[in-house]
């Protein structure tokens, strides 16, 4: 599998970050506001979609500062 450079991880990593937290945020969002009877997979999948529209761009926004806040609550 072909593996993409160095330099962009700073982009892949939030985009699984982002995926893989509204993928399951949302799933549990779903079910706690629909319950199993009425759970449905292209409700999720509607809700996941607009949370991870969000979340991405988000996560791109935000990262730069949690880097530096973490840097600076935690020792070198």
């Amino acid at each position: 599998m072909p593996k993409f450079p160095a330099k962009s991880a700073g982009l892949i990593m939030p985009l699984l970050l982002s995926i893989f937290m509204t993928c399951i945020v949302s799933l549990v969002s779903t079910l706690k506001s629909l319950g199993l009877d009425a759970f449905s997979l292209n409700g999720w999948l509607s809700a996941w979609g607009l949370s991870w529209l969000i979340a991405f761009p988000t996560l791109l926004l935000v990262l730069p500062l949690v880097k530096k806040l973490t840097a600076y609550l935690v020792n070198s």
